[in-house]
């Protein structure tokens, strides 16, 4: 029995959203993707990914991918989540692996969707769950192909609820009960790596469009903000993946000192909410121009 990965399947599973930054090129192109202006996207994106910023190197492999204002072109999609991913960029190495995949590049993708995992990435604990089921690119293991089901259904990925049922039949109990073992210490290990630490990384390739960044200049640190208090906070979105959620509080933080994430679960969505905030106008000021974002009493 083989597990069937459908391509339009893992084409639904791309995230639609771009990803935020500081830079305000980029910025400014994620602006006129949320205004559905997917040509000024480029435009502000193609510049910057080409210099190596590594979010506007995902965010036009998104609009190839996704085929906003320009036809679906895989090879390209793939080139620019591979240059994002060389980087370090999350997404750009969940989605490069998954890239490869789809473009036949089976063992190619195994250790892309590997760092993904390590991040945990439903979407490619999904992925990998199914190549080792089916021993396709990477030798057979049922037992850590249910444990990466089990993750990618927790973290709330439908296919993968609707895949376990299939593996039920044909995995032996004692091979499922050694996987729940091995997903709950996928979990607790998820956890502590979500902890801010020194992060150490291999070497990488570095790619051939990078730029050096210039170093920052040395200043004395500055106080803590002061406790913030109110009852206002800011809703920026409602996930169906709850990592979806913390990664984009890691990606707005420095936007908002001195306030909080709170995640709070609504039916099958996590919404992101950030505050404390004393009033409605200081939340909705808050804002600025980052979109979804609005203000709500908690």
């Amino acid at each position: 029995m083989r597990l069937t990965a459908a391509l339009l399947l893992l084409a639904s599973l791309a995230l639609p959203a771009p990803a935020l930054a500081q830079d305000a090129a980029v910025k400014a192109g994620v602006d006129a993707y949320n205004r559905g202006d997917y040509a000024g996207a480029m435009q502000a994106w193609r510049p910057a990914a080409e210099k190596g910023d590594a979010d506007a190197q995902y965010n036009v492999g998104q609009i190839y991918k996704l085929g906003r204002g320009v036809p679906v072109d895989m090879v390209e999609a793939e080139k620019w989540y591979r240059l994002a991913a060389l980087q370090g960029h999350d997404l750009g190495e969940a989605n490069y692996g998954m890239m490869l995949f789809e473009n036949g590049k089976r063992e190619a993708a195994v250790p892309w969707l590997e760092r993904a995992v390590a991040n945990g990435e439903p979407r490619a604990q999904y992925l990998l769950g199914v190549m080792l089921f089916n021993g396709d690119g990477v030798a057979r293991n049922w037992v850590r192909a249910y444990a990466l089901m089990l993750r990618a259904s927790a973290g709330g990925l439908d296919a993968a609820t609707r895949t376990l049922a299939q593996m039920d039949q044909h995995i032996p109990a004692l091979d499922r009960q050694q996987a729940q073992a091995l997903a709950q210490r996928y979990a607790k290990e998820t956890r502590t790596a979500a902890v801010p630490v020194a992060k150490s990384t291999p070497a990488r390739q570095a790619p051939p469009v990078a730029v050096a960044r210039a170093a920052k200049p040395t200043v004395a640190a500055a106080p803590p903000p002061p406790r913030a208090t109110g009852s206002w906070r800011l809703q920026l979105g409602a996930f169906a993946t709850p990592g979806n959620a913390e990664r984009l509080w890691g990606q707005v933080r420095t936007r908002f000192p001195g306030r909080q994430p709170t995640y709070s679960k609504s039916g099958q969505l996590t919404r992101l909410l950030i505050g404390p905030f004393p009033s409605q106008a200081e939340a909705e000021k808050a804002c600025g121009a980052i979109k979804p974002c609005m203000a709500v009493q908690r």
